[in-house]
This record gives structure tokens, C-alpha cells and sequence, in this order.
């Protein structure tokens, strides 16, 4: 199976300094939707990993959550793609868990609930944790300069192996071309 992991805030929707927290506040990122549709019809399998630690500082509950993913899965069931699965980490920063990106729970997850291997499978995120839990897993790492990348792109040198990309519509193109 070919697969591609996404980051959600940053990468799919705009991402804000005081979290995404109702279904009114998930926006799409221009051509983000487009992008995975077009994965999809390459043969590309899209599931999603997400810090999503609002949760756990008490900013949003799980059926805030769960009607933001129902949005963003809507939106792009309407544009003709869908993803497969979607993994978040509820925790704060501070309860040190093994699932909150960098380290590499989620990934780990992902690889097991769909028997993947995750050696070479693009992981694109738009902060230096999603590249470090990419390479944990012996993932490719692609960085966009959507959401936090911009920022993050002075911090990808301390790491082998990331491509950087303008956004999800140029990783689409690159992954889709490859086939």
C-alpha cells in the first residue's frame, strides 16, 4: 500500500496560535483538498497524524473534535477524496506521552493499525516535530511552508534527508508524478 502522512493544523487548514477549536474555525488551506483528492486518484492512501493538545489543556472536548474532523472530511468528501484515518494526540506538553509528536507514537500506530511499513513513506508536516517523528520511524520528511513552515524552515538543516515544498498542492504534484 502507498500510503502519505499528513499533519492536520498547518498542512490541510490553517493553523492558529490559540488552536482550532469549533468547526467554524477549520479553514482549508487554498488547494489543500484538491491536493489530497488528486493523491488519492495517483493510488495513494492519505491518513493523518495530529498533535491536537487543546484537548488536554481543556480548550476543546472529543465531540469539538470530532465535528472539526466531520467538516474537513466533508469538505473534501465534496471535492472527490476522503482519508483513511485519522490519529491525534490529546495530551498536553507537559504529560510527557510517547504519542505526542516528535516522538513517534502516532506514526508507530498508524504502521501497526495498517500493517505498513513506514521505511520511505512520505510524512509531511509543517513544524521540525513532525520531520523528527518522521525520521524516528525511518519515514521520508517533507516540510511546507504552510502553517508554521516558513518558521520552520531555518530549523531543517539539523535534519538528513527533508525536502521542502510550498505547500500540499507541491507535494501532490511531486508524489502523483512519481507514479
Amino acid at each position: 500500500m502507498r500510503a502519505v502522512i499528513l499533519d492536520r493544523d498547518g498542512v490541510i487548514n490553517e493553523d492558529s496560535a490559540a488552536f482550532i477549536k469549533s468547526p467554524e474555525e477549520w479553514i482549508a488551506i487554498p488547494g489543500s483538498l484538491e491536493a489530497i483528492t488528486r493523491l488519492n486518484s495517483a493510488g495513494w492512501r492519505i491518513l493523518v497524524a495530529s498533535n491536537q493538545s487543546g484537548i488536554g489543556r481543556g480548550l476543546f472536548d472529543m465531540s469539538a473534535l470530532n465535528a472539526i474532523h466531520g467538516k474537513m472530511l466533508g469538505e473534501l468528501a465534496r471535492k472527490g477524496g476522503q482519508i483513511e484515518g485519522i490519529f491525534f494526540c490529546p495530551h498536553s506538553p507537559l504529560d510527557e506521552c510517547g504519542c505526542r509528536k516528535p516522538r513517534p507514537g502516532l506514526l508507530v500506530e498508524i504502521g501497526r493499525r495498517f500493517n505498513i511499513d513506514l521505511v520511505g513513506v512520505p510524512c509531511v508536516g509543517d513544524s521540525l516535530r513532525d520531520l523528527q517523528a518522521a525520521l524516528a520511524v525511518g519515514a521520508v520528511p517533507l516540510l511546507v511552508r504552510t502553517g508554521k513552515g516558513r518558521a520552520s524552515c531555518s530549523q531543517v538543516h539539523e535534519l538528513p534527508g527533508v525536502e521542502i515544498f510550498d505547500d500540499l498542492s507541491a507535494v501532490a504534484d511531486r508524489l502523483a508524478a512519481a507514479n
